[in-house]
């Protein structure tokens, strides 16, 4: 054997060497974490608040008084008793998403995706979830320097939009053609067929609005990154970029009318809405995550609500709109 063979057979002794060390740590990761399960958790009880704590699903009061725990989770969102869980795995760039529904002890649907977990959401009926990833990077602050990726998937059909990447995304009245499109931070509305997202592409993000039927993006604002529709349909709160911060800010889709919150921390988090005039949201303090909430007129203060992150409240079961047929949505012409 020449030393060029040598070199060969040891660099595929050692990528043999290093896979089966990764299996070796999943198979025991996975065992570590079988028991952790939902079984503890109201997810039909309204009123509640869930969150991620020190890597697991807690469910609280809204005044953060604990009533159950479940899975772990580096994110999650619950509605209408639909639970989606994203989670990082061993090896690099692996995660999946596991979906619980009310009652279940074990995931009804587990999907694998590539990327670090970022952000994820339930539509209203509990019947689409969504989930971001980072591709590359793990912040948001420098544009250009992240790939993001979003997907969605219908629990009732078993439709699986992997990447937004793939829908047709729509800009000034033309299709936008630019390939370095990222895409983050879904939110739906109340017909299991609307959604928005943030897109961003040469070092700017509009807010779109999406359709699962025609598989089209339509852009509605510009620097609007994560978005939260309101309960009621008319508003999203969401991060607003000013200079090298982001402050949180509600839109008004009829209007076009821009309320910054009385929030004035630098806030990198998708916000909830707790009821049509409560938005939630986490920010560092104590040395860790806390969750926050503030008053979606931009009145008020800034309260300190409980530890964690990723909060969403528990609704109760909602009859989606006959047909999955788009209901009314409010859409401001596009704006700087």
């Amino acid at each position: 054997m020449n030393r060029s063979d040598r070199r060969r057979a040891a660099t595929g002794i050692a990528l043999v060497t290093a896979l089966l060390g990764t299996a070796a740590t999943a198979v025991a990761w996975r065992g570590a974490d079988r028991e952790p399960t939902t079984d503890s958790l109201h997810l039909r009880r309204a009123g509640t608040v869930v969150s991620v704590d020190s890597g697991r699903v807690r469910q609280t009061t809204r005044a953060g008084e604990p009533l159950g725990s479940g899975p772990s989770c580096e994110r999650a969102a619950v509605a209408a008793g639909t639970l989606v869980c994203l989670r990082g795995l061993p090896g690099p760039m692996s995660s999946e998403v596991r979906v619980y529904r009310a009652g279940d002890s074990s995931p009804r649907v587990t999907l694998p995706v590539w990327g670090q977990p970022s952000r994820a959401r339930v539509s209203p009926s509990g019947r689409l979830v969504a989930w971001t990833v980072f591709r590359t990077g793990d912040s948001y602050v420098q544009q250009g320097r992240f790939s993001t990726t979003a997907g969605i998937y219908d629990l009732e059909t078993g439709a699986h939009h992997g990447s937004l990447e793939d829908f047709t995304p729509v800009v000034d009245g033309k299709p936008y053609r630019k390939d370095d499109r990222n895409f983050w931070g879904v939110t739906f509305a109340r017909d299991d067929r609307t959604f928005y997202v943030t897109m961003a592409s040469r070092g700017q993000t509009w807010l779109m609005r999406g359709d699962l039927g025609t598989r089209r993006l339509t852009a509605v604002r510009q620097n609007v990154e994560c978005p939260s529709l309101s309960p009621d349909g008319t508003r999203i709160a969401y991060k607003k970029r000013v200079g090298d911060r982001w402050r949180l800010h509600v839109l008004h889709l009829g209007s076009g009318e821009d309320v910054p919150l009385a929030e004035t921390a630098d806030i990198d988090d998708q916000a909830a809405w707790l009821d049509d005039r409560t938005v939630a949201y986490a920010k560092p303090s104590g040395g860790g995550p806390h969750v926050f909430t503030v008053p979606a007129d931009g009145s008020g203060t800034p309260r300190e609500a409980f530890r964690g992150s990723s909060p969403t409240p528990t609704t109760g079961p909602e009859r989606p709109s006959a047909g999955g047929r788009s209901t009314p949505v409010h859409t401001p012409a596009t704006r700087a």
